[in-house]
């Protein structure tokens, strides 16, 4: 009898079950149909300057003959383009998309459907890379919405439709691989995991669930060897994505909190020593001198347990709530300091406003310089660059764009090479180094000491000959 209850128990769960699981859809082309008026194809183009030897042959470094013929070499500027994806989300023609796809470029054009428009850039964020365009036009413009994407669950079905290797219009399927990925490739890493199709030029394409609804932007993927799409792919998820795209489209800018402390990861060993119960929280490692941190009494060695209500586990978390709380907002922190919790109050400052975001947004500017001394281009690096190498997060210098055939470093080093060091001064900008190289030159100095990272990240030293 027991046997038999048993029996009708598991029957009438597994039918509970089946009544309540989500059906698995038998297609996805309604959804598509619908979908595809709104999401747009975004091509670039961006100039880029070179020189060029009209000689079959180049002089060696330092040769008198490369200063003779140096009118020969032929400057040209070559147009690069580049391909991504967008979503409109206004009748207005406002267009949402990745930073990346839109950084530097000297023209946006969208496509929508089989009609081609200008854009113009209204913000962006580098940080969570965010861009907001608009369309150059009077026409009106399908939009389509934001979903809840904290209630997005792993093993959920997800669509994404994108312009993949310029292949405007592809839709792929798959589901929710996994929530709250950090790979270390933004400050306020939270993303989306997928194995939905995404390759190159679906950057800035929507994730939608079956709703129609975005709950995410593709940004990267992880692609060994640049082999394209293994099914492991990233979105921003809609909920962080949304309160930038609204300060984007309000201010042409970001309004984010700022607490003014650098943080490092409490490990195993320092909880120990701080008698914690785990490791958990954001270990202070400084304080900005007059940052609201500063000013409410925190000091560096506190732990920040809790911020504003919210429980901070680990140290990445931080920076994220920190950010998406209200400038001015006065917040309570609970702190972990001498073996013993202490409560903290203070008004939270703007990020966008301190000493910390002008440094690091000099790093973003990809603007070239000229060290005509040397005969190279280089640009300020960039926190895409320290992301993309995995190099330390604090590293600053300098990455060549260009190399003249009359340069002395022609052969020695190569473009994406990284200088870091002039005679063991540290570059800390493109106008540093040309200061530091010209005063070299004006002393009469005869070998130049350069410390770089090439492109295998590796860091090397190179003496060079200048007189």
């Amino acid at each position: 009898m027991n046997f038999i209850k048993k029996i009708i128990f598991l029957t009438i769960l597994f039918n509970f079950s089946v009544l309540n699981a989500k059906p698995v859809p038998e297609s996805f082309a309604d959804l598509a149909d619908k979908l595809m008026p709104s999401v747009v194809n975004i091509s670039t183009t961006q100039t880029v300057r070179t020189t060029t030897n009209q000689f079959p042959f180049q002089f060696p470094p330092g040769s008198p003959f490369g200063e003779m013929f140096k009118d020969f070499e032929r400057p040209t500027e070559r147009k690069a383009s580049s391909l991504g994806s967008g979503f409109i989300i206004n009748t207005n023609g406002t267009v949402v998309t990745n930073n990346h796809v839109i950084a530097g470029a000297d023209d946006i054009l969208v496509r929508v459907g089989d009609k081609e428009y200008k854009a113009k850039v209204i913000g962006a964020d580098p940080y969570m890379d965010i861009a907001v365009l608009r369309i150059e036009t009077k026409n009106k413009f399908k939009p389509v919405s934001f979903g809840d994407s904290d209630k997005s669950r792993v093993g959920d079905w997800a669509v994404a439709i994108g312009n993949p290797f310029g292949l405007g219009g592809t839709v792929t399927a798959g589901i929710i691989s996994a929530r709250n990925r950090d790979i270390n490739l933004t400050r306020y890493d939270d993303f989306i995991q997928t194995d939905a199709s995404i390759n190159q030029g679906n950057s800035g394409g929507p994730l939608f669930n079956l709703k129609g609804e975005v709950i995410g932007i593709n940004t990267a993927i992880i692609a060994p060897g640049q082999s394209g799409s293994i099914g492991i792919g990233f979105a921003i998820p809609a909920n962080a994505a949304a309160n930038v795209i609204d300060q984007l489209i309000k201010f042409g800018e970001t309004k984010r909190g700022w607490l003014g402390v650098r943080i490092q990861e409490v490990t195993k060993e320092i909880a120990e020593v701080e008698r914690l119960k785990k490791p958990q929280g954001a270990l202070v490692a400084s304080v900005g001198e007059n940052s609201p941190a500063d000013k409410a009494g925190i000091k560096a060695g506190d732990i920040i347990l809790n911020f504003d209500g919210k429980k901070i586990d680990t140290m990445r978390t931080l920076p994220k709530v920190v950010a998406s709380t209200e400038v001015g907002k006065s917040v309570e922190l609970k702190i972990w300091r001498n073996k013993r919790l202490i409560s903290k109050r203070l008004t939270l400052g703007r990020l966008e406003s301190s000493e910390e975001f002008r440094e690091k947004k000099s790093k973003v500017v990809k603007k070239v310089e000229d060290i005509e001394k040397l005969k190279i281009a280089v640009r300020d690096i960039t926190d895409v660059d320290i992301a993309k190498r995995n190099l330390n997060k604090k590293t600053s210098g300098v990455v060549i764009t260009e190399i003249s055939n009359r340069s002395p470093l022609i052969n020695l080093l190569n473009v994406n090479d990284i200088i870091i060091e002039v005679q063991k001064s540290p570059v800390k900008s493109s106008s540093n180094l040309k200061k530091l190289v010209d005063d070299i030159f004006k002393k009469g100095e005869k070998t130049l000491l350069l410390t770089v990272i090439n492109q295998n990240n590796q860091r090397r030293y190179l003496g060079v000959k200048i007189n």
